[in-house]
């Protein structure tokens, strides 16, 4: 079973992140995902006045995990993440981790890559028909 859950101490964020090779991001709010009780992945975020920021989106590296494991983890810890920034009155998200691997996930979790680069998606009415990813680039 998969289960995504939020990290509750620094110390396990801290350690989680070096098991996965990613940079520890103190002021970040973070989730793990594990499946039938065995830690796969994590994922850092924030948010500020711009918008929610999904900083890392990584499995552990200390094991092989099968592809079935490594897309539900990603996929599902990265839509946990949009849905709390949504749940927090932040409508907008960006995907800014510049080392993942994975255009097709990005796409798949719901962001649209923008003409100056980055990774956004607007959350405003996502999670009422949350396959319906046209609406990213929404105008206001």
């Amino acid at each position: 079973m998969l289960e995504v859950l939020p990290i509750q101490t620094k110390t396990e964020q801290e350690a989680l992140c070096a098991r996965a090779g990613i940079a520890f991001q103190e002021n970040d709010m973070a989730y793990r995902a594990s499946v039938d009780g065995e830690l796969t992945a994590v994922c850092q975020f924030c948010m500020d006045a711009e918008g929610g920021h999904i900083h890392n989106l990584a499995m552990l590296k200390d094991r092989d995990f099968s592809d079935r494991d490594r897309i539900e983890s990603l996929f599902v810890m990265g839509r946990a993440a949009m849905n709390f920034i949504d749940l927090c009155g932040v409508h907008k998200a960006y995907f800014e981790d510049e080392a993942f691997e994975g255009e097709g996930m990005i796409k798949s979790i719901g962001f649209t890559k923008l003409e100056d680069g980055r990774w956004f998606v607007d959350l405003t009415d996502f999670f009422v028909e949350p396959c319906q990813h046209g609406h990213g680039l929404k105008k206001e």
